[in-house]
């Protein structure tokens, strides 16, 4: 058997700039600190759901959790019925928030407190590798959220891993600004756990709108990394103003059209790397998406078939699990990802996938947002919908354009004006938001 590993939280020097928080750097040695003196003020539980929505806060919670051996669950909605879902599962957790939320029982929650007093961190603390840091929960997307636990073994293995497939090695003391929420997988393993354990910098609060965007990375010393989804970029690249250097572009979440890729390159003239991962896995491959359509695997994952499904497993993978998409593989490392399974749309016995329609929908000139809908219930002969914001576009305009790359079959009839689609802060629509939509 071999020996347990012990592995640092983070790879800074006690006064390597670690966030940016109001305007102003917050060291290691603090955040440490800072940790230190929560641990010792949390209660006697085994799991802390941390719901802390700034995200040095988040961190040093984190942080002290594991100083605790608590472990912490990050669900997918801030519902108080989906929070309070949780006790029935963990009866013995409680809530960390910044501040309080109506609905939500005083004994179980713990607010963060203000002026946090410690001794000074002497070290980097270091945790073993098979310790269980974090449960996260499917997004809602394809139904129930399900629990996936994280060793801290598997985060810090696939930060690392993903930093080197990042190429962070040219943006050393890189500085990391996200659009995404910290509590989903993505968030945090791209934020948070890429600056932690590659010595670079985040910021605290999480920017949407692109003036806000713009506005913090121009606060930001260079270099400067952009962690973002699809949804953002497209905003992005609309945005009618300057851009301050950006180094990388990391995004995910959704599939990426090679075409807004090359858009978002030249406009914010930098590298954008698309990131692959799934819940129960965690971050599987990357790619250049506007120079080539295949994904390798970062290192510590790779894939084998079983029984007809493609499964990703290493030490990277937070464990061995079938993924959910239709996949092509070139080699155990290297594939061509063709769209999830359950996107898969067979009308009058031909064959596509909703991501790919969508692609198109979107694509078009004046179309903001846009969504190919599979009616329940649906026949072979059924017609698809469209649900699309696009306030200067007419219906007449949509399917025009649409004809040029889609067979007949698949379009949509008929279409839906809306002011917005109820996306999620991670621009995707869940199972309820889209059967309310119908």
């Amino acid at each position: 058997m071999s020996a347990e590993r012990l592995l640092p939280f983070l790879q800074h020097d006690m006064s390597s700039v670690v966030v940016y928080r109001g305007g102003q750097a917050v060291a290691a040695g603090r955040l440490l600190s800072d940790a230190a003196a929560l641990a010792a003020r949390l209660p006697r539980r085994s799991h802390a759901v941390n719901l802390c929505a700034d995200r040095y806060q988040f961190t040093v919670a984190f942080l002290a959790a594991m100083h605790r051996r608590q472990i912490t669950l990050l669900p997918s909605s801030e519902a108080v019925a989906s929070l309070m879902a949780l006790t029935t599962d963990y009866p013995d957790l409680y809530f960390l928030r910044d501040e309080p939320l109506a609905g939500l029982p005083d004994d179980r929650v713990l607010i963060y407190p203000s002026g946090l007093e410690g001794a000074r961190a002497e070290a980097v603390p270091a945790f073993p590798d098979q310790m269980q840091a974090a449960i996260f929960f499917t997004s809602g997307s394809t139904g129930t959220p399900v629990a996936n636990p994280r060793r801290w073994g598997a985060l810090v293995d696939s930060a690392r891993a993903a930093g080197q497939a990042l190429g962070l090695a040219s943006l050393q003391g890189a500085h990391i600004l996200g659009t995404v929420p910290h509590q989903h997988s993505y968030g945090i393993e791209s934020i948070i756990m890429l600056a932690l354990q590659h010595g670079l910098a985040f910021h605290g609060a999480r920017s949407l709108l692109p003036a806000d965007i713009v506005g913090e990375l121009a606060r930001l010393p260079e270099p400067r990394i952009l962690v973002t989804t699809p949804i953002h970029l497209r905003a992005l690249v609309d945005y009618d103003g300057d851009f301050p250097d950006v180094g990388r572009i990391i995004c995910a979440t959704a599939p990426l059209a090679p075409e807004l890729a090359r858009k978002a390159e030249a406009r914010l003239d930098t590298q954008l790397y698309e990131i692959y991962g799934c819940s129960e896995v965690g971050q599987i491959a990357t790619r250049r998406t506007s120079q080539v359509s295949e994904w390798t695997c970062i290192a510590g994952i790779a894939l084998d078939e079983r029984a007809g499904d493609i499964w990703a497993s290493g030490p990277s993978a937070a464990r061995a699990a079938p993924l959910n998409d239709v996949i092509q593989m070139l080699g155990p490392d290297r594939f061509l990802l063709q769209g999830r399974k359950s996107d898969i749309v067979n009308i009058a016995g031909k064959r596509s996938s909703l991501s790919y329609l969508n692609h198109h929908l979107t694509a078009i000139p004046g179309v903001q947002d846009g969504i190919f809908v599979l009616p329940d219930g649906a026949g072979d002969f059924t017609r698809l919908t469209a649900y699309v914001v696009a306030p200067t576009v007419t219906a007449k305009e949509i399917l025009a354009a649409l004809r040029i790359h889609l067979d007949s079959a698949f379009l949509p009839r008929p279409i839906h004006f809306v002011d917005a689609l109820p996306r999620n802060p991670l621009g995707k629509i869940t199972a309820d938001e889209l059967e309310r939509l119908q």
